[in-house]
């Protein structure tokens, strides 16, 4: 892994540190339905706030697309900052020009200011040179904790960065350091699990994981498209027709790189996609014609549970089943379940992401019992597939 400045090498006493939060949390009726992302960024402020640091936090949020949008403004966030780290957090009704200068200039030690959404500037998301300029004019450092926005080169996430003096935060930090441990330098035998709907849409992570992984699980959808290309009739079973020669090629690849391609050995069926239908297991040669494969049955369960235990390493992206809807939650919450059991008792290293793939975790009830798991979505994924991230090349010592 490339090496990044971390807090550790920032003494940020008497400094003014702008800090780049991803603050794009769900909102409902103008109030804040999850506030995982807020509690996560409270340690970097809270360390740098008590070591005197003059904290400015700035984030995007939603897509107002350079304009005033008063129901994508960041001031419902800045009394949730407050109320997880315990003391006030200040709103700056701009993030550039006089009003956040005069509010940067009046800090004191220890205090914590907002910025408005960066995303009401059209500059932000052009990676406008201005725009980076008149961030970079209120800080003396530049602190990136946000990974979940590293895949985009945007004016707060890059271009400011090659202003000031950059640091990954305690966030950021953890993030690269997992997904080192995942693919970068991980101990050895790894598993990769990907679920999801459509081959087309992980491609480029299917290409990269079978250079990287010593077992590659597919389920979900895609898993249709892998059987159906080796001739499986599938019924109506959602599936790409046109990714079919595809899919054989990345067989070939994995193949000629050593990795072990997992396939579904049996599937859990049903005439309709509704909760509690009535299903029946079959393989994967016997789906019925009026029927579709909506998660994997009990063989293949065991089968993934056997790679797991000869496991160092886990990634995982995607459940296996539809998992939305019971009872094809049944296959994603067993192995789930397994793969917390393994990473607290035989030391597996577990590394999770992606959004479906946290809701999944959460469903199961042990989503706090794992190695890491990563809410970054679509960075998550981009790091995976092994493209360059601007917002984190950007912090390379």
């Amino acid at each position: 892994m490339a090496k990044f400045r971390t807090l550790d090498a920032l003494d940020p006493r008497g400094k003014r540190v702008l800090l780049r939060a991803d603050l794009n949390v769900p909102m409902k009726d103008g109030r804040i339905t999850d506030r995982t992302r807020i509690e996560r960024l409270t340690p970097t402020i809270r360390e740098l706030a008590e070591k005197g640091g003059r904290v400015i936090v700035c984030s995007h949020f939603d897509r107002p697309k350079g304009k005033r949008v008063p129901e994508m403004s960041l001031q419902p966030m800045a009394e949730a900052l407050g109320e997880a780290l315990g003391k006030p957090v200040g709103f700056v009704d701009d993030c550039v020009g006089p009003t956040a200068e005069a509010a940067a200039a009046a800090m004191q030690d220890g205090q914590v200011i907002l910025l408005e959404n960066t995303r009401y500037h059209a500059g932000e998301e052009k990676n406008d040179p201005e725009l980076a300029k008149g961030l970079a004019k209120l800080a003396d450092v530049y602190v990136n904790d946000a990974f979940s926005a590293a895949h985009r080169a945007h004016a707060s996430t890059e271009g400011v960065a090659r202003l000031l003096p950059a640091y990954a935060g305690r966030l950021m930090q953890a993030e690269l350091e997992a997904l080192d441990a995942a693919l970068g330098n991980p101990a050895r035998p790894v598993v990769a699990i990907v679920g999801g709907a459509k081959v087309s849409t992980k491609l480029d992570l299917l290409g990269n994981l079978t250079k990287k992984v010593n077992v590659l699980v597919i389920g979900g959808a895609m898993a249709n498209t892998f059987l159906a290309a080796q001739g499986h009739a599938l019924g109506k079973s959602l599936q790409e027709a046109e990714m079919h020669d595809t899919a054989r090629q990345i067989l070939a690849e994995a193949k000629g790189n050593g990795c072990e391609i997992l396939l579904p050995l049996d599937l859990v069926v049903a005439g309709s996609f509704a909760p509690n239908v009535p299903t029946r297991t079959v393989g994967i040669d016997g789906v019925p014609a009026d029927m579709m494969a909506l998660d994997v049955g009990p063989e293949t369960i065991t089968a993934i549970e056997d790679r797991l235990r000869k496991a160092s390493t886990l990634v995982w992206n995607g459940p296996v089943g539809a998992f939305e809807v019971p009872p094809f939650d049944t296959a994603t919450v067993a192995i789930a379940q397994s793969v917390a059991a393994l990473t607290q008792s035989a030391g597996l290293k577990s590394i999770t992401g992606g959004g479906d793939t946290v809701a999944a975790l959460k469903h199961a009830g042990i989503a706090d019992r794992l190695t890491y798991v990563s809410a970054a979505g679509g960075a998550f994924l981009e790091w995976l597939e092994g493209k360059t991230l601007p917002g984190v090349a950007a912090l390379e010592a």
